[in-house]
């Protein structure tokens, strides 16, 4: 039977992106860049020919669905469960700022250690709690050879990625983070899901985002 196919598309860029402050829930808007890249990646998305889009509710991705939307022919289906990591009192702070003021956390977040962001906000089981439940309802509602577009944020990607494959999330530290408007391809195979692509491009996007860890 021909596989199913899921796409973990991240958002386009934003000034955050480019400034490097962490995002998490902060709800920011995408960046001329952004939307080109978004524009860029849609195009090249209509090969999957996907029969659902669905979304974080944040509007760095919701408007970079919307993008995909307008060319692949699907209504964007916007949850909050694909959201970014909450990363409680880091939020809007610069990357330097994060670690002058908590070393020693910056660097388990880096390590992909169980630990809360930003001391109030989330950990990679935290995500993985909220995003399975969505997941699983994606994938039961695809029948063989269809494929599914998920649009969402860097660290959310590492998340599905680590749930998806059946291994542990710091094992994703093997792989960089998907850039602004990059996307990796999934496959089920007989064995499981498999990665058939990992930081996908549309041709020529600007993605000049500094630190694709900040959402």
């Amino acid at each position: 039977m021909p596989p199913r196919r899921l796409i973990l598309l991240r958002h386009g860029q934003t000034q955050a992106n480019r400034d490097g402050i962490w995002q998490g829930h902060l709800d920011v808007a995408l960046t001329e860049a952004g939307h080109a890249q978004a524009a860029a990646a849609a195009a090249a998305l209509t090969a999957y020919a996907p029969v659902r889009l669905v979304s974080s509710d944040l509007q760095r991705a919701a408007r970079t669905a919307q993008a995909v939307a307008e060319r692949v022919g699907r209504p964007v289906e916007l949850d909050p469960r694909w959201r970014e990591f909450d990363v409680g009192q880091w939020t809007g702070l610069t990357n330097a700022e994060v670690i002058a003021r908590h070393p020693q956390e910056r660097l388990a977040a880096l390590r992909w250690q169980e630990q809360r962001r930003g001391i109030d906000g989330e950990g990679p089981a935290q995500v993985a709690a909220r995003v399975e439940p969505a997941l699983a309802d994606l994938i039961s509602a695809l029948q063989a050879g269809q494929s599914a577009i998920i649009v969402t944020h860097g660290g959310t990607i590492r998340v599905l990625l680590a749930t998806l494959l059946g291994i542990d999330v710091q094992t994703t530290r093997l792989l960089t983070t998907p850039g602004n408007c990059q996307w990796a391809e999934l496959v089920q195979a007989d064995t499981g899901w498999r990665v058939a692509g990992w930081n996908l491009r549309a041709a020529d996007p600007d993605d000049s985002c500094q630190d694709a860890r900040l959402g």
